[in-house]
């Protein structure tokens, strides 16, 4: 035993030695008779004295330094195999000595030293021959070189990757760690079988290198190859381990997400058949984030909540918040704390327009065994009631618990909470039973959003739109036209909703040129596509001018809008859950919700009001119908509906009534509501009705002298 110990110390040694001295000679610039030029340095291995008397004596000082252990031990194993160690090898055992030390310059130049060329066809053979021998025989011819040699050689590519990367020439890095995945590919198209290359540093050299490339890419600004290097990271088996996947999967989904710049479709038909291809950058990202969080499921990788974050996103811009709370419910429990994942929840129903869906997930959390004082929470509930008439006195309550638990100077919060007391009270004001009790709760709307509009310094676009409003509905038109103008200069005039309000301020003062002025300065401003509401309101204004001739060609113009509107979203159902994503989306305020959303609805209406002209009343009371479901308070439908009912005389004078009540509750201040209603009481031909008749016709003669072309809201 103890010659063998000796035998294997001394067969260590003369490695050792042996690999000095051709170190040494590196060193001097000579292997086997030929010199290699190497740019000097007074503090590398890679010196080299150009006199002639060969090795100078600081290359012999630098020589007999101990040598790395690693680089040692990467010599026994390639002599062991081979029997000797060629110059590509020595080469890039030196360069990753070299870059071990920091010496970014010389490990490059001794890189640069390396025939890449000539030794890659060697490579690939020894790659593709090692992987038939495992499969079929072991009779074949030994291969060029050892695997530790094809180990040590493609490291050094990747270091000179590196070093280049380090230097700044990274167009000339990503070339150079494409040359590793372009050897392994080409010699093993079908992927690495598990375990190759495990008894060297092959696997390592190429994780590093797949993941590297695609970073290179990005440095380089070239997005187009970083996209392509991703999916050639993932589509191609490179055997990686799961962390590393993953961690490629979640760098290039944020890069799709907002790298600026739209790639084209991966062709992936040939490797998936039928399966779902992405059509563009979101719905890859979106793909790619859903696999992550899969695995996170079946505990394949740790938790990572930013991918909840960057999906989250994802599919906001995509419009399909639905498909987020699926998400949500699949994720373990503990993954996330609870009342977080019932905020986002809320938060995502609300979006996919499922609003109570959103309101029960909120009120559970508000309940006083939960956490009653949730502020986010709270105020996102009132948000919700304050939309929907009949739940305007929660959205109060909300608000007004909301503003009790806020911290002291908390400016921010406690604005946008009065802004939505105020959007509450205001809408809680169309249910009042009697008209004090309606002037009471609209003053307090009013109240609240003016100390809301303070707190801010009337710059938040929100409070001032929601303040001329108010204003406007409650007939204080110079005070909301100076809102409303306030608001289009905050905002530049980037909001369609700004130029609508003012419009519809100064159509209600009898401004009507004014009005259309502006209607034209938002339509310069406006893509094509989103023009709808604003030519509808230009034709009523035309229309309040007597120009019959412009109102026609306007209408015109709307109808094309409205035809290629309803041609991509289908029904209205979807449109209005694609919409309310958006307002999601981009926050407050948005055009989606109230031109696309609305369009269609005021779409099916003007449908109503032609066939109503020919006198088609059946046809009439279906397109109503039709636009009241998709908004059941649309206050013209409600209107017109009653109208063509009483016309057909087949309802009774109650059903009529309901209607015509229903639009009043909405719009108290609707006087085409008002004289309808007369006209009902007139037909009825008793002494009471004929007096609620002629209150109704006075109303409507005061009412209609301030009613602008379109309601303000």
């Amino acid at each position: 035993m103890r010659s063998k110990h000796r035998i294997g110390r001394r067969r260590k040694v003369e490695i050792r030695r042996k690999f000095g001295k051709i170190m040494k000679c590196l060193c001097a610039g000579e292997q086997f008779g030929a010199v290699d030029e190497m740019v000097p340095s007074s503090e590398s291995l890679a010196t080299k004295d150009r006199s002639d008397s060969g090795c100078s004596s600081k290359a012999s000082e630098v020589g007999g330094k101990k040598l790395d252990i690693g680089n040692i031990e990467e010599a026994e194993s390639s002599l062991r195999e081979s029997g000797s160690l060629n110059y590509e090898e020595a080469r890039a055992l030196l360069g990753r000595y070299e870059y071990q030390k920091g010496n970014i310059e010389a490990a490059l130049h001794v890189f640069e030293g390396i025939d890449i060329a000539a030794v890659t066809p060697k490579i690939k053979i020894t790659l593709a021959k090692r992987e038939h021998r495992k499969r079929r025989s072991q009779n074949f011819a030994p291969p060029p070189m050892s695997m530790h040699a094809v180990s040590l050689l493609l490291e050094a590519i990747f270091l000179k990757a590196k070093s280049l990367q380090d230097l700044g020439r990274f167009k000339e890095a990503a070339q150079s760690c494409k040359v590793i995945l372009d050897i392994v590919e080409s010699s093993l198209p079908e992927g690495l079988p598990e375990n190759f290359g495990a008894d060297c540093k092959l696997q390592e050299t190429l994780n590093k290198a797949v993941e590297l490339l695609p970073e290179l890419w990005k440095l380089v600004d070239s997005p187009h190859e970083a996209i392509l290097s991703y999916r050639r990271a993932l589509l191609l088996n490179w055997n990686l381990d799961a962390v590393t996947t993953a961690k490629i999967q979640k760098e290039f989904a944020i890069f799709l997400l907002y790298c600026g710049s739209e790639a084209s479709p991966p062709n992936l038909r040939s490797q998936m058949g039928s399966s779902f291809v992405p059509r563009n950058n979101i719905e890859e990202a979106i793909l790619l984030l859903m696999m992550l969080l899969r695995k996170v499921t079946l505990k394949r990788i740790e938790w990572d909540p930013s991918i909840l974050d960057h999906l989250s996103f994802a599919l906001s811009v995509a419009g399909d918040l639905r498909a987020l709370a699926n998400q949500l419910e699949e994720l373990l429990p503990g993954l996330i704390d609870w009342k977080e994942r019932y905020s986002i929840l809320a938060f995502c129903y609300y979006g996919a327009g499922e609003d109570l869906v959103a309101l029960n997930l909120l009120r559970k959390l508000l309940s006083r065994n939960e956490d009653p004082k949730c502020v986010p929470a709270l105020l996102m509930a009132s948000k919700i009631c304050g939309e929907n008439p009949d739940l305007a006195e929660e959205g109060t309550s909300f608000a007004c618990r909301a503003l009790e638990s806020l911290d002291v100077g908390c400016n921010q919060l406690e604005s946008t909470a009065r802004c939505l007391l105020g959007v509450s009270l205001s809408a809680h004001s169309k249910l009042a039973v009697s008209d004090s009790e309606k002037v009471t709760r609209q003053s307090e709307a009013a109240q609240s959003l003016e100390t809301a509009g303070r707190i801010t310094r009337m710059s938040d676009p929100n409070i001032l739109y929601h303040l001329s409003l108010e204003n406007a509905e409650q007939r204080r038109l110079d005070i909301a036209v100076c809102y409303a103008k306030r608001l289009l200069k905050l905002e530049a005039g980037s909001n369609i909703k700004g130029w609508l309000l003012l419009a519809r301020i100064l159509s209600a003062q009898k401004q009507f040129m004014e009005a259309e002025t502006v209607i034209n300065a938002a339509l310069d401003q406006t893509g094509k596509w989103d023009q709808g509401e604003l030519l509808q309101t230009k034709a009523k204004l035309q229309i309040a001018q007597g120009r019959l001739k412009g109102a026609i060609e306007t209408y015109t113009q709307l109808l094309a809008v409205l035809h290629i509107q309803r041609k991509s979203f289908g029904s209205g159902k979807k449109l209005l859950k694609v919409c309310k994503c958006h307002e999601l989306v981009l926050d407050y305020p948005t055009s989606g919700r109230f031109t696309l959303a609305g369009i269609l609805k005021k779409f099916v209406d003007f449908t109503g009001v032609l066939y109503e002209a020919k006198c088609l009343y059946k046809e009439a009371l279906r397109a109503f119908g039709a636009a009241l479901e998709i908004d059941p308070t649309h206050v013209p439908s409600l209107i017109s509906t009653a109208v063509i009912l009483r016309e057909l005389g087949s309802q009774s004078y109650p059903v009529v009534r309901s209607f015509l009540m229903n639009a009043l509750r909405l719009d108290r201040m609707n006087h085409s509501a008002w004289y309808n209603l007369g006209l009902l009481y007139k037909a009825m031909s008793t002494t009471s009705a004929s007096q609620e008749a002629a209150e109704c016709f006075a109303a409507a003669a005061f009412l209609e002298e301030s009613a602008p072309v379109e309601p303000f809201r």
